[in-house]
C-alpha cells in the first residue's frame, strides 16, 4: 500500500509539473504491465495484461461518457 501511495504522489508531482493527461495514463499503464508481469501464474497474468491494453482514447471516450451520464 505505501509502495502505491508513493507511485501516486510521483504520478501527482509530474502532474503538477505540467505533463499531460495522456502521459499520466501512460505511466499507470506501464507501471500496472510491470506489476502484471510479477505474476507467476500465466493466466492470470494474461488477464491482468489484458486489462493495461485500452488506450488513452478509449479511456478518454469512456470517462467522458461517465461524466456526460451524470
Amino acid at each position: 500500500m505505501r509502495y502505491f501511495a508513493l507511485l501516486f504522489g510521483i504520478l501527482l508531482l509530474f502532474g503538477l509539473g505540467g505533463c499531460s493527461s495522456r502521459q499520466l495514463y501512460e505511466s499507470g499503464q506501464s507501471w500496472q504491465r510491470n506489476q502484471c508481469n510479477q505474476i507467476f501464474d500465466a493466466l492470470e497474468r494474461s488477464r491482468c495484461l489484458e486489462s493495461t491494453s485500452s488506450s488513452f482514447e478509449e479511456y478518454r471516450r469512456e470517462s467522458e461518457a461517465v461524466r456526460n451520464a451524470r
